[in-house]
């Protein structure tokens, strides 16, 4: 039986990586599959494998076909995450594609790999 796994991340310095994304997320490195150009990062509470980070040569995209979506559940909540993960070494990103009182604010982690921070109180509800 085939499983969906988890998103894997392609990054040019495995340890920045893992240092933004393990504090960005509350994670943990796990030693499994651990090699010069792997990394497998689990939630600290039980152990599950929930982002993986592959060293790569290629250059990120500007407008990735799949990204990481954070969650959040309020706009305050929303404005203090987006600080800090720019105090993280995220960035902001100069995105020409927002749509009139966008839910999310897209910014890049520190190999330039676009992310959004969505706040969940303002998104469509779908009625």
């Amino acid at each position: 039986m085939i499983r969906l796994g988890y998103p894997v991340v392609g990054v040019a310095d495995l340890t920045v990586a893992a240092a933004f994304w393990t504090a960005a997320l509350d994670l943990a490195e796990s030693p499994e599959w651990a090699r010069d150009s792997w990394r497998t990062l689990v939630r600290q509470t039980d152990g599950e494998r929930v982002l993986g980070l592959m060293l790569s040569d290629s250059a990120p995209e500007q407008y990735p076909r799949i990204h990481l979506d954070l969650l959040v559940d309020t706009t305050a909540e929303q404005e203090t995450e987006v600080e800090r993960l720019i105090g993280l070494g995220a960035q902001r990103v100069d995105w020409d594609s927002y749509p009139p009182d966008p839910d999310f604010v897209v910014l890049a982690d520190p190999d330039g790999n676009v992310f959004c921070v969505v706040d969940l109180s303002r998104a469509p509800s779908g009625s």
